[in-house]
């Protein structure tokens, strides 16, 4: 892929089991930005240095590196990418209430769908793991509310093309597969509630 705009290199630092070093690859890929990819190979036991420096207070992926600049944090590598590289396809809105409500969407991912995702991994008991399957259940029925309002008739969230909101609710794919095999269980299924049931919910829970 060619690279657009400034000559400086680029360079993401991620793991293959990050959902969130995802985004930065897509993103940039959006925007055909020629790239070096840096796979951590063992980054809960053995972090590398370029790493440690590159992100030296949370010290963890994903890192994009331009130039001499670090960015931290995946959310943030997106939006870096969308104004440092404007041409199209633009990631972000250009309407300043759809920018507002796509960062509205992406924070709640990452703020309530994949804390009821670490909730069903930490839980210790069958129940725990229900619990947070619920939490997920509703979570994703309040996205589902917000795309039929925002998706303007296209097959994203914004509209025709993939967007912030898509890119942030795209890292939960793998986590997910997890939870509906959990949701599926013989000893589950029965007691589960319905995706209609957790719509309704989310509608008053979240005044969607």
């Amino acid at each position: 892929m060619a690279q657009n705009g400034s000559n400086s290199t680029v360079k993401l630092l991620g793991t293959w089991s990050s959902p969130f070093a995802l985004r930065g690859r897509v993103a940039l890929h959006l925007k055909s930005v020629e790239y070096e990819y840096i796979e951590e190979a063992d980054v809960l036991n053995s972090k590398s240095d370029l790493l440690l420096k590159s992100n030296p207070i949370h010290k963890k992926v994903p890192v994009l590196i331009h130039g001499d600049v670090s960015i931290c944090e995946s959310l943030n590598i997106v939006q870096y990418v969308d104004e440092s590289w404007p041409s199209k396809p633009s990631i972000l809105p250009s309407d300043p209430k759809d920018r507002a409500a796509a960062r509205f969407w992406a924070h709640f991912v990452d703020g309530n769908c994949f804390e009821s995702i670490d909730a069903a991994a930490g839980a210790k008991d069958e129940a725990g793991r229900m619990t947070a399957a619920g939490s997920l259940i509703e979570c994703l029925a309040a996205l589902e509310e917000g795309f039929q309002k925002s998706n303007k008739g296209g097959d994203f969230f914004g509209g025709q093309n993939i967007g912030y909101v898509d890119i942030a609710c795209g890292a939960i794919l793998g986590p997910l597969s997890v939870i509906e095999a959990f949701s599926a269980h013989e000893a589950v299924k029965p007691y589960m509630p319905t995706v209609a049931e957790f719509i309704e919910f989310a509608k008053q829970k979240f005044n969607v």
